[in-house]
C-alpha cells in the first residue's frame, strides 16, 4: 500500500519487469546507497525479460508505470480517438497575445530557468456594488483607499536535455530546491520539463525561438563543423521548436525550414549562415527561419536566404563538396507501427488499431493510400524517422 511508504525510508519495489528503488525525501544517504546496490543484486536474482530494469524514484517525481502483468490478456484498446477529427491549432494571432517576453537558447543538458506570474485579483462584486452604493462615478477615493495589492506565484522550471542523466535533477532537489524556496516562502512551484515534452506556459516564454543545441555548453566542440537546425511547429505556433540534428543531406524536408552553419578559418569572416526554405514550407515559419538566422548570428557571419531549388546556383553545400540533395515527399502516406517482441500482446493490439484506422481512412481518403509498416526499436528506417522532429539514439537504461 502506498500508505506504507514513510519519508524518512527507503523501499524497493519488484515488478518481475520493473524493480523500483523508492527514495524517501529525508531518507539517510547511507542507506540510499545500499539500496541502489541491493536492487541491481535483486534484479539479477530471479529470471527477467530482457527490458527489465531497476528504476530510481525520489518521493514527490514518482514516474507513472501503467502496467498490470497478471491480465495483460485482458488489456482493452479504446480506438474511439482515431476517428476523432483533428484539432484545429491556435490561430497565430491568439498565439502572439499569449508569448512571454523573453527569448532563451538551451543545450541537451539540465538547465533550471525562473519565472515569475503575477496574479490578478479579482474584485468584480465587491465593485459591483460600490456602483450601486455610490454611483457610476461616486467612491472613487473609497477606492483608491481599500485598492488590494496584486499577489504573485514565482515557478522554477528545470528543463532537462535528452542526454541529460538525473544527477542534476537530484542536485537541485537537495540544494538549490530550498534556496529558491527560501526566496520566496508559499509562492513557488517546481516544474519539471523534459526536452520535447515542454507544456504551452513554458514555450509562451521564448516567442518561438525555443532552441535546442548538442552536447553541452562546456563541452569543446570542433568549430570548423558545419551544423544543422531544424524549425518545425507541432500543433500551434506556440510549440515552435528549432533542434539540432544531423548534418545530413537526407535530414531536408520540403515541408520545414532549415538552418545550416558553415565556419570559415578566418578572423575577418567567422562563416557564412544559410536559411533553407522547403517548397512546401509555410511562409511563417519561413519568415521565422530568417529571423532566428538574424538572431543567432551576428554580422561577423555573411548571410542567405535559398529556397529549395536554388541551391547549385547560390553554391550550397551540405559538406564537403557534395551538394544536398533535396527530398519532396510524395502524397503516399504510411501508418507504421512498432513494438518489443517481449510485448506480444500489445504488438497485436497495434496492428489491429492499424488495420482499423487504415479501412477507416481509406473510406474517407480513397486518394491517398496507406501502407501499413512494421518498425522494430534500433531498427527503424529512414522513412519513419523522419516524421520525428530531431530523432536521437535510445538511451540505455541504468542497471
Amino acid at each position: 500500500l502506498q500508505t506504507l511508504l514513510d519519508t524518512k525510508g527507503v523501499y524497493i519495489l519488484d515488478c518481475l519487469s520493473d524493480v523500483f528503488i523508492w527514495i524517501g525525501r529525508k531518507s539517510p544517504r547511507l542507506v540510499r546507497a545500499a539500496a541502489l546496490k541491493l536492487g541491481q543484486e535483486v534484479c539479477t536474482m530471479l529470471h527477467r525479460p530482457k527490458h527489465a530494469t531497476v528504476t530510481r524514484n525520489l518521493e514527490g517525481t514518482e514516474c507513472q508505470v501503467k502496467k498490470d502483468a497478471e491480465k495483460k490478456d485482458e488489456m482493452k484498446a479504446d480506438l474511439t480517438a482515431l476517428f476523432l477529427p483533428r484539432q484545429p491549432p491556435m490561430a497565430l494571432t491568439e498565439v502572439l497575445l499569449s508569448l512571454c517576453r523573453s527569448s532563451i537558447s538551451l543545450d541537451c543538458r539540465s538547465s533550471p530557468g525562473q519565472s515569475r506570474y503575477w496574479v490578478p485579483v479579482e474584485c468584480e462584486d465587491e465593485d459591483k456594488e460600490k456602483k450601486e452604493r455610490h454611483g457610476p462615478h461616486g467612491g472613487e477615493e473609497e477606492e483608491e483607499e481599500e485598492r488590494v495589492e496584486e499577489d504573485f506565484q514565482c515557478v522554477v522550471y528545470f528543463w532537462q536535455g535528452r542526454q541529460a542523466s538525473n544527477m542534476g535533477w537530484l542536485t537541485f532537489t537537495f540544494s538549490l530546491q530550498k534556496k529558491f524556496e527560501s526566496l520566496f516562502p508559499g509562492k513557488l512551484e517546481v516544474v519539471r520539463m523534459t526536452q520535447q515534452q515542454e507544456n504551452l506556459k513554458f514555450l509562451s516564454h521564448f516567442k518561438r525561438k525555443f532552441i535546442v543545441h548538442k552536447g553541452k555548453r562546456k563541452q569543446k566542440m570542433d568549430a570548423a563543423q558545419p551544423s544543422l537546425y531544424h524549425i518545425r511547429t507541432n500543433g500551434s505556433a506556440l510549440c515552435t521548436r528549432t533542434i539540432q540534428i544531423g548534418t545530413d543531406s537526407s535530414n531536408l524536408n520540403s515541408e520545414f525550414c532549415f538552418i545550416l552553419k558553415v565556419p570559415f578559418e578566418s578572423t575577418d569572416n567567422q562563416g557564412i549562415v544559410y536559411t533553407w526554405v522547403g517548397r512546401a514550407a509555410d511562409p511563417d515559419e519561413a519568415k521565422l527561419a530568417e529571423d532566428l538566422m538574424n538572431s543567432l548570428f551576428d554580422d561577423t557571419y555573411s548571410k542567405q536566404v535559398i529556397n529549395e531549388g536554388e541551391e547549385q546556383s547560390k553554391n550550397f553545400f551540405l559538406s564537403g563538396d557534395t551538394p544536398v540533395r533535396r527530398l519532396s515527399y510524395d502524397c503516399t502516406r504510411c501508418v507504421h507501427v512498432g513494438g518489443n517482441s517481449d510485448h506480444q500482446v500489445e504488438i497485436k493490439l497495434s496492428l489491429k488499431a492499424c488495420q482499423v484506422y487504415i479501412q477507416h481512412m481509406r473510406s474517407k481518403e480513397s486518394e491517398t493510400p496507406r501502407k501499413l509498416r512494421l518498425v522494430r526499436k534500433g531498427n527503424e528506417p529512414h522513412c519513419f524517422t523522419r516524421c520525428f522532429h530531431g530523432w536521437g539514439a535510445f538511451k540505455t537504461p541504468l542497471a
